[in-house]
């Protein structure tokens, strides 16, 4: 799951039905009407990730890319009225939205605060919604809004921070779900802006970083005070920073716990998994070798 926000404009600044996402080694997709209108470059050419999709990016070419992001809008309606909004199926163990679903069912938070395309900024109370949400999105920087995706999301209990401009805010979402009486709840952040401003206003929010390839290592450092969880991506900075974590989970694309709660979470998901799995003490951070993405910026 990424997001968010990182091509941040004022509502009113919206092309109406234009989506933008940053996918596939963060490379910049515009999509309108359900259909692929631009690709830009990649800033990685492999990561073992895009190898194990649907439909497989090995060659991070336009056309590889954009067939990519075509299967996502015609399989699940992404970025259209179609859109499925339900999922209890992990697509990898250890990410950010199958980690945040197993929080909400082990009550660690009662919410999360997270991007939908179609919506932008939500809050949602159910796992699956979060897993249906954000375990097929990648990279969600700016959207706008489509009826009936906002009306799928309140028909199953979510709540949507701005319907009329699809405005993706997280600090704003973080304030939305303390309103609502929500103590502890989760959300994700693209920004070390957006970590550092909603731990000031929030302090026992869990605070997930992603879609973090290429931040500079001042981000990077500030992410890793804010945050509880941190996915990598193909963040080099991150990788070196690994080294005061709790706990890693994965050795591709990372993710590190860097406070207690964000290693709660980890072991929750370790609690409820029936997949195999190796836990061994270890120094922080234990690299993935060839599976790592390429190159880490």
């Amino acid at each position: 799951m990424g997001e968010q926000g990182r091509d941040r404009k004022p509502s009113g600044g919206h092309r109406e039905d234009e989506h933008v996402v940053e996918a596939i080694g963060r490379t910049r997709i515009v999509i309108r009407q359900g259909k692929v209108v631009e690709v830009g470059e990649p800033l990685i050419r492999d990561c073992p990730l895009a190898r194990r999709f649907a439909v497989p990016v090995t060659d991070f070419s336009p056309e590889a890319i954009r067939a990519n992001i075509e299967h996502r809008i015609a399989s699940f309606g992404m970025c259209t009225g179609t859109r499925d909004l339900l999922s209890d199926r992990d697509f990898v163990l250890f990410g950010a939205s199958e980690l945040l679903a197993t929080a909400l069912r082990a009550g660690l938070v009662s919410a999360v605060v997270l991007a939908c395309d179609g919506a932008g900024t939500v809050v949602v109370t159910r796992p699956d919604l979060v897993q249906g949400i954000g375990g097929r999105m990648s990279g969600l920087a700016r959207t706008a809004p489509i009826p009936e995706v906002i009306a799928g999301i309140r028909s199953l209990g979510g709540e949507v921070l701005d319907p009329r401009g699809g405005a993706i805010d997280m600090p704003s979402g973080a304030d939305l779900a303390a309103v609502r009486g929500h103590r502890r709840f989760a959300v994700t952040v693209a920004s070390a802006d957006d970590a550092v401003r909603i731990r000031a206003l929030h302090p026992r929010a869990v605070i997930c970083a992603v879609h973090t390839t290429g931040i500079s290592r001042e981000d990077a450092e500030r992410m890793v005070r804010a945050c509880d969880l941190v996915t990598v991506c193909a963040s080099r900075h991150l990788r070196d920073l690994g080294g005061s974590a709790l706990m890693q989970a994965g050795t591709a694309i990372p993710v590190f716990a860097f406070t207690p709660a964000g290693k709660e979470v980890i072991l929750a998901k370790l609690r409820e998994t029936g997949s195999p799995v190796l836990v061994k003490g270890e120094r922080l951070p234990v690299a993935g070798g060839k599976g790592s993405p390429d190159p880490l910026v």
